[in-house]
């Protein structure tokens, strides 16, 4: 990688990470209006573990995607 190229990858690199942030957020807030009941109150309060595990899935499961749609 030559010097001149680090600055237009970083830029790159981002932009990448902020509109991967921003779809695991939507991704996030859909899952959460979705549900018929409050996550943070079942996770937090009620101490689910069933309804964490399915979220940590979700949670890994988009990222996969978005780290893939980076890639290419």
């Amino acid at each position: 990688m030559k010097l001149e190229n680090l600055g237009e990858a970083a830029v790159s690199s981002a932009v990448f990470a902020a509109i991967g942030l921003a779809v695991f957020g939507l991704a996030f807030w859909i899952m959460n209006k979705l549900s018929p009941f409050s996550l943070k109150k079942e996770i937090e309060e009620d101490q689910n573990v069933a309804v964490a595990v399915i979220m940590a899935g979700v949670i890994i499961g988009v990222s996969l995607i978005i780290s893939a749609a980076v890639g290419t």
